[in-house]
């Protein structure tokens, strides 16, 4: 079957003139030749209706580029957690301290390491802490659902606030090791 179909039984008129008609575009996609004498109208056939939608291999592409700019990004994206956990540690810490220092402050001296941060929430007694006011409304927990550390007197200053890090042993490195508050 030729790409080129000339319907002469179905001619068209056109200002009284009895044109010839041509179907192109289901193989080549060029018009048949057409002089001015001829008076041809072309009519160019539809695509095929399969042609519509994406090919498996556009999906491919697509899917693969995703797959690399979630490889790239991820990695990025779970080194930030990291660093925001011992972020947030140290700022939960910094508020410990300043709470500690609030307690010295109204009971003269800082809670005992059996009483720890609890005294910072609920009151260890009269003899404890005879101006004792709630510095806390509650324990903070450390970013691995760990509670934080209290010594008093401390090993490293008058007092030392800690959290295990994320491995919740003492020492490590990178995430698992140990934050204070003689590091800040």
């Amino acid at each position: 079957m030729s790409d080129v179909f000339n319907f002469r039984e179905k001619a068209f008129v056109h200002n009284g003139h009895l044109d010839d008609c041509a179907i192109f575009g289901t193989g080549s996609d060029s018009p048949p030749d057409v002089t001015m004498s001829s008076r041809m109208c072309l009519i160019r056939a539809p695509r095929h209706v399969a042609q519509q939608g994406f090919t498996l291999l556009e999906i491919m592409v697509v899917v693969v580029i995703i797959g690399l700019l979630a490889a790239i990004v991820v990695p990025n994206f779970i080194g930030n957690i990291d660093t925001a956990a011992k972020n947030r540690a140290k700022q939960d810490i910094r508020g410990i301290e300043t709470a500690l220092n609030l307690y010295r402050l109204d009971n003269f001296k800082y809670p005992s390491t059996a009483d720890g941060l609890q005294a910072l929430v609920s009151n260890p007694g009269e003899a404890n802490a005879p101006n004792w006011k709630q510095q806390l409304p509650r324990l903070p927990i450390d970013p691995w659902n760990k509670p934080y550390q209290y010594a008093y007197p401390g090993q490293h200053g008058e007092f030392d606030v800690f959290s295990y890090g994320a491995d919740g042993q003492e020492g490590g490195e990178g995430i698992n090791a140990d934050i204070g508050n003689w590091e800040l």
